[in-house]
């Protein structure tokens, strides 16, 4: 492939594949708690650090990554001890970030400001190779910590008064999640920007919810298709010259809004089936059994009743006897049993 001929597309494609596969495994630990802009709050802090190593000439990387944990820490502090409700203090996180940012963007060199903006709406084909290392140690270190401790996550995640009840330690654990937000903000910034890291987080989260019947399947579907939206929109966005960022984003938005009709969809032909066969039911004027007049067709453990071509198999509800409808086509006496 052409894309894979260039260095700097070598390198975005990993960073791209990085952060697809941790993103969405600690998303998926915010839609459980319903915390979706706590991604977002996070980036507004690390944009905070960001400037401070723009304007120190230090690594934005390590200025924003102490940022971003301080905020999460002090976030799950006054959420816990203070009497500040969760909301609010997500929108203090919000808006004292972006002041702090633009504040302190204002003193730093003009030459200097351009080079946030890379920060803010990612520029994946800048990724250098100590980069790289930077973002696959995050991305160790976070997803060994969703790993050792994903059960216990899950839990406070759930229903944290049951988690404080069985003697889990929610302050401290809601903690970890809060810094593995913030280390999952700045291993993103580069790729997707601090502006749409939450998206990345969430969206497809959001799309293994729908699909998935576990907790446990939904934070591996979220994972691969972080995987693949990620990698794909990068490759994407080479060809049609558009920021990595946004192509992502806009993919994996793509993908929930198909998947979301079509189990709406879905759902909607299951009510359907199922209210016509409960009004054929409910007007059934006829109960079978033994010397009903019917023929009886021995079908697995039961027997069905052959009823004007149908064959009908009465069992008892709560309701009365029920009959489910098999099919159509009964076999003629004597050719044989289903």
């Amino acid at each position: 492939m052409e894309v894979l001929e260039y260095g700097f597309m070598q390198r975005a494609l990993l960073a791209s594949l990085l952060v697809g596969l941790v993103a969405p495994a600690v998303g998926i630990f915010l839609v459980q708690r319903r915390l979706s802009l706590l991604g977002d709050g996070l980036g507004h802090i690390a944009l905070t650090g960001v400037a401070i190593g723009v304007l120190t000439s230090t690594a934005p990387v390590g200025a924003a990554l102490v940022a971003a944990v301080l905020g999460a820490v002090l976030i799950e502090l006054v959420r816990a001890r203070g009497r500040t409700s969760g909301d609010v203090a997500l929108a203090v996180l919000f808006y004292g970030g972006i002041a702090g940012g633009v504040v302190l963007l204002s003193l730093a060199p003009r030459g200097q400001a351009t080079n946030l903006e890379s920060y803010l709406f990612g520029a994946i084909t800048t990724t250098s190779g100590d980069d790289l290392v930077v973002f696959s140690v995050i991305a160790l270190l976070v997803l060994a910590v969703v790993g050792l401790l994903g059960q216990r996550l899950y839990a406070v995640s759930d229903d944290e008064e049951y988690a404080r009840a069985v003697g889990l330690p929610v302050l401290a654990l809601n903690i970890v999640l809060a810094a593995l937000v913030a280390s999952t903000v700045v291993l993103s910034m580069r790729v997707v920007g601090l502006l749409l890291i939450s998206a990345l987080m969430i969206v497809p989260s959001a799309v293994a919810q729908l699909l998935a019947r576990s907790f446990r399947q939904a934070l591996f579907l979220a994972c691969g298709i972080g995987l693949v939206v990620s990698v794909s929109g990068t490759t994407a966005s080479y060809y049609t010259g558009t920021p990595s960022g946004g192509t992502i984003v806009l993919l994996a938005i793509a993908l929930f809004l198909v998947v979301a009709a079509a189990v709406a969809l879905r759902e909607a032909t299951a009510r359907r089936r199922h209210r016509r066969r409960g009004e054929v039911h409910a007007a059934h004027p006829h109960e079978h059994g033994e010397g009903c007049g019917h023929r009886p067709v021995p079908h697995g453990d039961h027997v069905d009743y052959d009823h004007d071509g149908h064959l009908h198999a009465p069992h008892l509800t709560a309701a009365g006897v029920h009959y489910d409808e098999h099919g159509v086509e009964v076999p003629a006496p004597g050719a044989g049993q289903r």
